[in-house]
């Protein structure tokens, strides 16, 4: 009887706690299904019908919006695709360098420039903003590409350094040792024993910052000026008009189209993603 009514609370239990959970998930869900939605909405509707279901389906937003501005919509996916690839290899290439250096190599004031790297962490990117932005004026990089993408190559991110950092600390030294004795150097040991094993985090950082990059807002607002440079979040914001003659559906549309770079970049990498969160700091 006891163990009757036991199970009896256990289901309902589980009900309810699934039920919270259907329910939170909608309500998280909504402004992305609403967005899809008023996409394919008369403009007349997008405000006036908050239904999730249109009352005729109409295509002509995507059409329209793609070729709304004096650039097409094309040219800002191609933006974004270049800067989001060149700050993946840029990240990936140099943070794993950094964090191979802290956390395989000895060298004087290893733990000092350490504990620095990890202070960056907490500085708001706005403290660095007009000293880097003064530095690639006078450089003559505004309105370019290379103030997004070349602070990528120089191991600027410390999130992903600390991040590989404690993935490579969890790889046995004796490989290391083993590798030494065979004649391979730190270059040698980094590319034929690190770099293969650390995968998982490799990915991680890599999925990371093409979301980060993708999505960024803030960087190429500064630093591009020019409308055929723009990237696909300021194109976005090219539909809004002050005026309040802003083509809402159109600007629905684009921003649809806009996720599914990072939806299918998510998609493929994913099982790469948390296996890379899950192993990291672990010891094997």
């Amino acid at each position: 009887m006891s163990e009757s009514i036991t199970r009896e609370r256990s289901v309902a239990s589980s009900i309810t706690r699934h039920t919270v959970l259907i329910i939170a998930a909608i309500v998280m869900l909504y402004p992305l299904l609403w967005m899809i939605s008023s996409s394919f909405k008369p403009q007349s509707e997008i405000f006036s019908n908050l239904s999730l279901i249109p009352s005729h389906i109409e295509l002509g937003a995507y059409t329209r919006g793609w070729n709304a501005l004096r650039v097409s919509f094309g040219t800002f996916f191609w933006n974004s695709a270049v800067i989001a690839v060149l700050s993946v290899i840029g990240n990936v290439m140099s943070c794993s360098l950094a964090a191979y250096a802290f956390a395989r190599l000895r060298f004087r004031g290893r733990n000092f420039w350490f504990a620095l790297m990890l202070g960056t962490l907490m500085m708001p990117y706005h403290v660095t903003l007009i000293p880097q932005y003064l530095l690639f004026l006078n450089l003559d990089w505004v309105d370019t590409v290379l103030p997004l993408v070349v602070p990528k190559f120089l191991a600027t991110d410390a999130f992903f350094i600390f991040l590989m950092v404690q993935f490579f600390r969890g790889i046995p030294r004796e490989l290391d040792e083993a590798a030494m004795m065979d004649g391979c150097g730190p270059w040698r040991l980094y590319w034929k024993i690190m770099l293969p094993l650390s995968t998982p985090v490799l990915a991680t950082a890599a999925i990371f910052s093409f979301i980060w990059t993708w999505d960024d807002f803030f960087g190429p607002l500064i630093y591009l000026n020019d409308m055929a440079s723009y990237t696909v979040q300021i194109g976005l914001r090219a539909f809004v008009d002050s005026g309040g003659e802003s083509d809402w559906s159109a600007l629905f549309a684009m921003s649809v189209l806009g996720l599914v770079p990072v939806f299918l970049f998510f998609l493929f990498f994913q099982r790469m993603l948390i296996e890379g969160i899950a192993t990291t700091g672990m010891k094997r």
